[in-house]
């Protein structure tokens, strides 16, 4: 029994890993498609810029709610919705002939996106133990830069082989059928394993702030900060830098569906392998809160390189670089969910979560109009400049505001 729950949990995190495949694909759609679509509704830079903010806000607004709703109606059902919701928005999108339902769509798919991280946060903590807690996490969770690596090609591909609307409806289509997949197979950890993961056999007696209580943590505000100043940087590299290569360092679309996959495939494969690193400290005695703290520091050392970008004369340059920030970028994405798990009790972190995710969109949303506003009159070096210090105060914060919290004699 306990082997058969073992292998289920591995299937679980395959499941998730091809979801956020997908989601990731979906979301990437109109960065690669940036100049066909400024074309088609007749958008300027920053035209599209508000169209990534209605996606963004959608998600920030929605990402405390998602969190609400796997803590207090259950993984399986939130995350079969919120997969079901996305791929549909995205088919929605495909079929749009004028901007405002196209607007909408991009709208419902950040609204229906959300789910997909709180609900796999909650599958880590519930079904993995702390030793296999960051592994598990980084190769699910891998699927984002995944999802980026493969939508450049396949959506060149499908844009250009059929047309622009193909791309999202066959995405959107392939995104149903996982759902279905995802209801099929997910189910809530056993007793056992469930001790192994919490400490506690049964997930109702596991001690959990109130949703107001929450607020009152220092370690909250602390990770609502931490995602606010370092979740705009790789926002920064899924939504321009596909047109940033394009537009400043002359390459085409096949081009960008041929290299453009290129630092997501780094950043996937240093992010696991920082995860595994973070896993191996705690192996040998760090206290599992400190290992995650030491190797998000060490990383966020090579964040800064990202200044060099503007004066890199040619494109592999440029890929070179954003290859090492995203690494630097995905880490922190990746492990910043396993500190929730690990400051936060089993039942609170999908809410905190939740509202770190809503607050890291909101600096993206911040971001994106700064950068869809002046990077024309300002110049891309005083963007990459800001974008330089980001994770340096995330790593301040990190050591100064996040602790391990316990909800014993607090509610």
């Amino acid at each position: 029994m306990v082997l058969k729950a073992e292998r289920r949990r591995w299937l679980i995190i395959a499941i998730i890993f091809i979801a956020i495949v997908f989601n990731y694909m979906d979301r990437q759609i109109v960065s690669i498609l940036k100049p066909m679509l400024k074309g088609e509704f007749g958008l300027s830079d920053s035209g599209y810029a508000w169209v990534l903010n209605i996606f963004t806000i959608s998600y920030a607004v929605m990402y405390p709610i998602s969190g609400w709703l796997v803590d207090k109606f259950g993984t399986r059902l939130v995350m079969f919705w919120g997969v079901l919701g996305w791929s549909l928005a995205c088919i929605g999108g495909g079929l749009s002939r004028t901007i405002l339902p196209f607007k909408f769509f991009r709208g419902m798919l950040g609204t229906a996106e959300p789910t997909n991280f709180v609900a796999q946060l909650k599958v880590v903590t519930v079904w993995f133990p702390g030793k296999l807690r960051a592994t598990a996490n980084s190769l699910c969770v891998a699927g984002s830069s995944i999802g980026a690596i493969v939508a450049p090609p396949v959506v060149a591909w499908l844009a250009l082989k059929y047309n622009w609307r193909a791309a999202f409806v066959i995405l959107g289509a392939i995104g149903v059928l996982i759902a279905l997949l995802w209801k099929w197979v997910y189910r809530d950890p056993p007793a056992d394993i469930l001790l192994e993961a919490t400490g506690n056999n049964n997930s109702a007696a596991i001690p959990a702030f109130r949703w107001k209580k929450l607020w009152t943590r220092k370690s909250l505000w602390g990770i609502l900060l931490i995602r606010f100043v370092s979740d705009p940087v790789w926002y920064f590299c899924l939504f321009w830098l596909p047109g940033y290569l394009q537009e400043e360092s002359g390459f085409t679309l096949a081009e960008v569906g041929m290299f453009g996959w290129i630092p997501f495939l780094v950043a996937d494969l240093g992010a696991i392998a920082t995860s595994a690193w973070s896993d191996k400290l705690m192996e040998k005695g760090h206290e599992p809160l400190k290992a995650r703290k030491i190797m998000l520091t060490a990383v966020a050392c090579f964040a800064p390189l990202c200044m060099l970008v503007p004066y890199i004369p040619n494109a592999v340059g440029t890929l070179a670089v954003f290859s090492i920030v995203a690494i630097a970028c995905l880490s922190w994405l990746f492990t910043v969910s396993v500190v929730v798990a690990e400051a936060f009790p089993a039942n609170n972190v999908s809410s905190v979560l939740g509202i770190a995710g809503g607050f890291g969109a909101m600096g993206a949303v911040l971001f994106n109009y700064f950068v869809g506003q002046f990077i024309g009159t300002m110049g891309a070096e005083k963007i990459f400049i800001a974008m330089s210090f980001l994770h340096p105060v995330a790593v301040l914060l990190l050591w100064t505001m996040v602790c391990l919290e316990s909800p014993k004699a607090i509610n």
